[in-house]
């Protein structure tokens, strides 16, 4: 995972959010291989309090989303149906003695903050 690569080289904790059920992130985790805390929000308080909303579909099926998708289907991934709220965006933020001290709200879904530039700002 580069954002924990960059955050462990600076010294800087990361952990990750997500709204699935404890043990599907507990899987997702494993997948990934993210080494640092994972919390379970199912009911996106955290995602509320961040101010993360939802995306519409036509952002959600983008001409670049489904091309992505095209393609890992000719590659013959088998693609699976949704299991959770695929219009949920995610987000980054900074917390310091339990203020949110920065966020980066995504315009897409695929819309994040790199990673290296989280960890500088978190070093400073």
């Amino acid at each position: 995972m580069q954002v924990q690569s960059c955050a462990a080289a600076a010294g800087v904790p990361v952990l990750a959010a997500g709204f699935s059920p404890a043990p599907a992130l507990a899987a997702l985790a494993e997948h990934l291989g993210w080494r640092g805390p994972f919390l379970s929000d199912p009911d996106r308080l955290l995602y509320a309090r961040l101010g993360l909303g939802r995306a519409p579909l036509w952002l959600v099926y983008s001409p670049g989303t489904v091309l992505r998708y095209a393609r890992a289907a000719l590659r013959g991934v088998r693609l699976t149906r949704a299991v959770e709220d695929i219009r949920q965006l995610g987000g980054d933020a900074m917390v310091q003695d339990g203020v949110v001290v920065r966020r980066w709200l995504p315009r897409t879904p695929d819309d994040r903050a790199p990673p290296a530039m989280l960890v500088a700002f978190a070093a400073t």
